[in-house]
């Protein structure tokens, strides 16, 4: 059994996954209280599961980008988990979840998460060997320089997207497509997913020196 633990923004999740399918998994908004509300949430779900940490084969974890307090939050429980049961750890960019949850469509991907006081976390998408693949580095912007800097052609937007950041989008460009606020869910199961593969394929991380993800926003704030 893997865990997968994703504290990377005010949504958090986690699943337990047995190497044939998520077994368990949960999400909730998750406001400035994540120390406070992860122990316990997976201690219910060992619980619902009937299976103790000492069971764990490994523990996947979301390294941002995100939140600087939720993304430290996770990744120290996930390490704590690891090194006690002597499992391997497992970290995973956070928008390489978003983007593991679709299937190959027309034109790109930009996958986002929110990064608070109207900024917007990115990273596009292209589908390549039957899976999204990232192209360049993510990036931490306002989403009137995001959109700004994009070309107009076709591309689905999904992730953490605010209503107001949803009709910049549709008026930007016709090219433009909008998942539903469902499906931009980013669910912790498909980081239990992409853990277990990678766990499978010895593409584990050094739960010493494993690090989060945190970007430089261009305004310098």
């Amino acid at each position: 059994m893997i865990l997968a633990i994703d504290t990377a923004t005010r949504w958090a999740g986690i699943a337990l996954h047995d190497g044939k399918s998520v077994v368990a998994e949960t999400g909730w908004h998750c406001v400035n209280t994540h120390t406070i509300e992860l122990t316990p949430a997976i201690k219910e779900m060992f619980r619902q599961g009937g299976i103790s940490a000492a069971e764990l084969k490994g523990v996947a974890v979301a390294i941002g980008p995100g939140s600087y307090t939720g993304l430290r939050v996770g990744l120290a429980l996930a390490k704590g988990l690891a090194l006690a049961n002597q499992v391997p750890l497992i970290g995973v960019p956070t928008l390489d979840i978003v983007a593991a949850s679709f299937g190959p469509m027309n034109g790109r991907l930009l996958a986002t998460a929110a990064a608070g006081r109207k900024r917007v976390c990115a990273a596009l998408y292209h589908w390549q060997d039957n899976q999204w693949s990232s192209v360049g580095e993510p990036l931490i912007d306002s989403w009137e320089n995001l959109l700004a800097d994009l070309d107009g052609e076709a591309m689905t937007f999904a992730g953490e997207i605010t209503p107001e950041a949803a009709k910049m989008i549709r008026a930007a460009s016709k090219a433009y497509h909008l998942v539903s606020p469902a499906a931009s869910v980013r669910r912790s199961g498909f980081l239990a997913e992409i853990g277990w593969k990678r766990l499978r394929a010895s593409d584990v991380d050094d739960a010493h020196t494993l690090a989060p993800i945190y970007l430089r926003d261009p305004a310098g704030n």
